[in-house]
């Protein structure tokens, strides 16, 4: 029998797709919830900000973004702020026409203001808080030509306390769609992603690399590499330190032969002190484009997502991991499945999910590009 049971949470003001939003919702030093931008049912970059209440268990609208963003990062601030940069101003298309503005949500004045313009512009990166208070934005996607994309290694620091970017020590490896964790001790984990091979946005080198960064030195250095590549797979940052590699899946691995043209239900566990990763237990099902939490027990709930080759149909299904004991166990399925969506902690330990795709291409009405939803959950163990 599974564990826990799922609720309706009400609906967002607007149906939205959170694709390559690292972060796509935060919550607020008050329990809030915020969700800024992402995409419509073309992929049309959109400037739409909502925030839900737990103790109402509604969402109401928020002032707007500045500027219409999505494949954007959302990052809370140690001071209560919440920083959104880059991402995509463009529909979909190819190339993406990336942004470096980036924009500060306060709480207090319930408004955005500038958050200045980063020295490269780019969508699809990471952004992590480090401990000191800034802000660490590394890779991405970027526009190459008229005609073509190419991925970023460079990464830059954003300082909230004078408002300030710098550029900082370059990652080994250009990437982009790689999800990034910070570390014991300061640093900060970017493991696998997407590498921008070809004019055809569709197709890319999915990445087995890995690298760790060093606030201190502002330098970046190779860490042990996944078993198989991934790119639309999450990591976990568990108790005790280590990391939890989830799902994913290659995007080039059906043109090139190999056997694993599908979602990989694998997952592997990196362990800071050696830099090196161990294979776990295989999750019940393979799955990409998902997202996944660290619950109060300790234990991992991983939701959604879908089949990475396809893409058609966004997953109801849910799974459990307990690091104990290193095993998985099926969860209760939400009411509707999902797709780049969006998913927190909230502080009475209850996991909120929202938004998001729930078919795509073909699967998708005619004359859309995605089925949206504006539908959110509330997860209780």
């Amino acid at each position: 029998m599974s564990r826990g049971q799922w609720a309706p949470a009400g609906e967002l003001p607007w149906e939205r797709n959170l694709f390559g939003a690292e972060s796509a919702a935060v919550r607020l030093k008050d329990g809030r919830v915020l969700i800024a931008g992402g995409g419509d049912e073309r992929l049309g970059p959109q400037d739409g900000t909502a925030l839900f209440d737990p103790r109402a268990g509604a969402w109401t609208t928020a002032a707007p973004l500045r500027e219409a963003r999505r494949m954007h990062s959302t990052t809370l601030l140690a001071d209560g702020r919440v920083l959104v940069t880059g991402g995509s101003g463009r529909a979909s298309g190819f190339p993406v026409r990336p942004l470096d503005s980036a924009e500060l949500y306060d709480p207090a004045e319930r408004s955005w203001s500038d958050g200045g313009r980063m020295g490269q512009a780019r969508c699809g990166h990471s952004a992590t808080l480090l401990p000191d208070g800034r802000v660490l934005v590394a890779g991405g996607t970027t526009a190459r030509s008229a005609d073509s994309e190419r991925s970023l290694a460079s990464a830059e620091v954003f300082d909230p306390a004078s408002g300030l970017w710098a550029p900082t020590g370059s990652m080994t490896d250009a990437r982009s769609l790689h999800p990034a964790v910070a570390l014991p001790g300061g640093g900060v984990l970017v493991a696998g992603g997407w590498a921008a091979t070809r004019r055809d946005w569709r197709t890319g080198a999915g990445l087995a690399y890995c690298e760790r960064y060093d606030p201190a030195t502002g330098r970046w250095t190779v860490t042990g590499g996944f078993f198989a590549a991934r790119t639309g797979h999450r990591l976990t940052t568990l108790a005790d330190g280590t990391v939890l590699a989830t799902g994913g899946g290659d995007p080039d691995a059906g043109t090139q032969g190999r056997p694993d043209p599908y979602s990989r239900a694998t997952a592997e566990r990196y362990d800071p002190a050696t830099g090196t990763w161990s294979r776990e237990a295989d999750m019940p099902c393979g799955r990409a484009l998902h997202q996944a939490v660290r619950l109060p027990t300790g234990e991992v709930l991983v939701m959604g997502g879908t089949d990475d080759a396809l893409g058609e149909a966004g997953y109801r299904s849910t799974a459990r991991y307990d690091p104990r004991f290193g095993t998985w166990t099926e969860g209760p399925g939400m009411a509707v499945g999902r797709i780049d969506f969006a998913a927190a902690v909230l502080a009475d330990g209850r996991v909120l999910v929202a938004g998001g795709s729930v078919r795509t291409g073909p699967a998708a009405p005619s004359g859309s590009f995605l089925r949206l939803t504006r539908t959110s959950e509330l997860f209780t163990a």
